[in-house]
């Protein structure tokens, strides 16, 4: 463990069917780095994870997306998994507290298909990201440049394609963490 990310708070949004490892990897290098971590979603209790289509291990909220603001956390890191991005797009609290983290420019990771609740959020217009293959022309249509690669790094918005991409992905995330809480510690 690390010190790289002390004193930081950092929200991880998800619902249920999201991509368990796409939680449980960036959660536990962060966790490593010394950040808090607060898993908030759309309703109190438990989400289910998932490992691909099977069910994995369920997980306790500790806040909901509802009375949740961008102001109290330094970062925010979206799972994908094919439901979860999908159940959060829908819900106006989810994509205000999104836009919220934009609008302060504040570090955002996602990974895999979390991307749609960026597009939904209308935050990836002219930002170069990543994100599982599928998702290509909802970004493009959303007016991202769409890379493939496996992690990419625009402004404070860190993405990632797959489970595969997550080491990078984590390694960037807390790079990208550290400096702006660096930077918002000596404004």
């Amino acid at each position: 463990m690390t010190d790289r990310l002390k004193g930081t708070k950092i929200a991880f949004l998800a619902t249920d069917m999201f991509e368990q490892v796409e939680l449980t990897g960036p959660w536990e290098a962060l966790k490593g780095a010394g950040a808090q971590l607060e898993l908030v979603s759309l309703e109190s209790g438990e989400i289910q994870g998932f490992n691909h289509f099977d069910k994995a291990d369920r997980f306790t909220v500790d806040h909901t997306v509802e009375g949740a603001e961008a102001s109290d956390y330094d970062a925010l890191v979206l799972p994908g998994g094919v439901g979860n991005p999908d159940a959060l797009r829908m819900n106006e609290n989810a994509v205000r507290f999104v836009r919220e983290f934009f609008a302060q420019d504040k570090p955002v990771g996602a990974i895999c298909h979390a991307p749609w609740v960026l597009i939904e959020a209308d935050v990836v217009r002219d930002r170069n990201v990543t994100s599982w293959p599928s998702l290509t022309t909802d970004l493009e249509n959303a007016g991202a440049h769409r890379v493939d690669q496996e992690v990419v790094l625009d402004g404070n918005l860190v993405t990632s394609r797959k489970p595969d991409d997550i080491p990078a992905f984590n390694e960037k995330l807390i790079e990208l963490i550290g400096a702006a809480t660096k930077a918002g510690s000596s404004a």
